[in-house]
């Protein structure tokens, strides 16, 4: 399967060229962090059939690897796409639709061989052709794609024969073999149309294990097992992508049956914790993952073009209260754009620590001052009043940005809420920056390369720097960060755009979760591991005595 992007950010790694790194320390870290209660795991034999039932606050946009920008869309075209290349569950990379590749030593060089018994799943053949199609759409001035900086930086993409394709780079480019985790495109179903609006776009066809069944906007997406999966069928006969906007409806689901899986807010893991009833029937996982969750300023506001008010909302924001009050503990503070357990995570840096005597002041020092004393702050005739946006369903969201109201209520500043439902939040809000602040998150990759988020090219329409966030030297760091294989002058630019980002504070960087998931038991093969627990999603399995839907897809 295609490597997961994040709402989706698609960031960029290479193992092999040496960019990317993960410590053994970090690995045995992680593993004494997690918490797994009942992996699920059996000792009989795989068996096939039945149906999963999957839950999401949200709908899909479109089912296109190269368009889609959203967490939904991405889990669906996940299973239905390969890239060339994957994580595993140890997050090394891995050979997907290739299977071999070389790297020249000076690193600016990547030969693919490719699979020979791929097929697309209308029966046709894949090939280097549909590689060589998908790097072209990528770079295509017409695609509106937020992923081009990484294939922008391919100097001469070569054919070689029919399964084998060589990519070469004009400079070094640390995260240059991740980027072909890319779901790759059939050429001969899009050549000719308008990728942007093609209907394949709503009905896709790819080389992974699950294959498009139907879609019912704003309700299902189904999916069934490729008979023809190169890597074999999956367990599963189908899967089943319902649309439930409200956590508290999901778990009433789950506990009915209507769903197998979800994920947990973290009062709702510590209730089922203690609910014997639940456990009998579910198994709950918790792990560290790669997300964060951020107050992002949309920085063309006037409001907020002032550092000195963006840190005083920063300092004003109590984290601990948060993480205590909201997620229970289930997470840790966040200083910056680089998770804990990366890398280039600068420990050092300590802006953000809940201060409202500082905070006042500094607000005092931008000119706002409660001059007609009715609680709230004004400059130049102008009341410091602001919507603060989310998405609906989202029950830790909406008491975050509750919370974030009540502190900024105590420094003067009135903030009106707006609960969005997702697909309208970001298709007609984030995308077209049509918000004055919202509360949102990220998932990352291992890989620290952060470029479509924070470099100032980024800001269209579209793309992934939609705060409009505009600083030279980060921008020039950020480009030294992926245009270097030597590990220490990545560390040593990304630890400096760390310090940069975390005193300009285009976002108020909240707090890093934990991942609470539950699923039914009946569900076998299921294992915590540094990658989580979806990374071999196509080998799980249900038992015939468990079976619920008998090969059925649900209509």
């Amino acid at each position: 399967m295609q490597i997961s992007k994040i709402l989706i950010l698609f960031i960029l790694v290479g193992i092999v060229v040496g960019g990317y790194f993960i410590t053994q320390k970090m690995l045995e870290d992680m593993q004494s962090y997690r918490e797994n209660r009942g992996s699920g795991l059996s000792n009989s034999s795989a068996e096939y059939g039945d149906m999963f039932v999957d839950s999401s606050i949200g709908d899909a946009s479109m089912l296109n690897p190269i368009l889609s920008t959203d967490s939904a869309s991405a889990d669906i075209s996940g299973l239905i796409f390969n890239g060339l290349v994957k994580y595993d569950k140890d997050l090394k990379l891995a050979g997907d639709l290739a299977k071999s590749w070389e790297v020249s030593k000076d690193g600016l060089v990547i030969t693919f061989h490719l699979k020979k018994d791929v097929r697309w799943q209308d029966g046709l053949p894949f090939t280097a052709a549909d590689v060589e199609f998908t790097y072209k759409k990528l770079t295509d001035p017409g695609t509106k794609s937020p992923y081009k900086s990484a294939y922008e930086l391919v100097k001469r993409f070569e054919v070689l024969d029919e399964y084998t394709v060589r990519v070469t780079y004009g400079a070094p480019f640390a995260p240059a073999l991740e980027s072909w985790g890319m779901g790759i495109l059939p050429k001969h179903l899009l050549e000719n149309q308008d990728i942007n609006t093609a209907k394949f776009n709503s009905s896709p066809v790819g080389t992974g294990p699950f294959k498009f069944s139907g879609w019912s906007r704003g309700e299902k997406v189904t999916l069934k097992a490729s008979e023809t999966y190169w890597d074999g069928r999956p367990y599963l006969d189908s899967y089943l992508y319902r649309i439930i906007p409200d956590q508290s409806s999901q778990l009433m689901e789950l506990k009915a049956g209507g769903i197998d899986s979800m994920v947990l807010t973290s009062d709702m893991y510590a209730n089922l914790s203690k609910d014997k009833t639940f456990n009998e029937k579910n198994n709950t996982y918790r792990y560290t993952g790669f997300n964060y969750t951020y107050l992002g300023f949309n920085l063309n506001n006037p409001l907020f073009s002032d550092k000195k008010v963006r840190q005083a909302i920063d300092l004003g924001i109590n984290r601990k209260e948060i993480i205590d009050g909201v997620l229970l503990g289930y997470g840790v503070e966040s200083t910056g754009p680089f998770l804990p357990r990366s890398w280039a995570y600068n420990k050092n840096v300590s802006w953000g620590k809940f201060n409202r005597e500082k905070a006042m002041q500094l607000l005092a020092e931008a000119g706002w001052a409660d001059t007609d004393k009715d609680g709230i702050l004004e400059k130049n005739g102008k009341k410091f009043e602001f919507m603060l946006m989310t998405n609906q369903g989202n029950k830790q969201r909406e008491l975050v940005v509750q919370v974030i109201q009540q502190h900024l209520k105590k420094l003067g500043i009135k903030v009106n809420i707006r609960i969005i439902a997702w697909s309208s939040f970001i298709n007609e809000f984030v995308d077209k920056k049509k918000f004055d602040a919202i509360v949102m998150g990220w998932q990352l990759s291992p890989d620290p390369d952060i470029f479509d988020i924070f470099h100032s090219s980024k800001i269209n329409e579209k793309e992934y720097n939609f705060v409009s966030y505009k600083n030279a030297e980060v921008d020039k760091l950020l480009v030294e960060g992926r245009t270097t294989f030597d590990l220490e002058k990545r560390k040593k630019a990304y630890n400096r755009v760390h310090e940069i980002i975390a005193e300009d504070l285009p976002y108020v960087f909240i707090y890093v979760p934990d991942t609470l998931v539950a699923i039914d038991k009946r569900v076998q093969n299921i294992k915590v591991e540094a990658a989580g627990i979806r990374y071999n999603f196509e080998k799980w399995y249900v038992p015939k005595g468990t079976q619920k839907y008998k090969n059925e897809i649900q209509k």
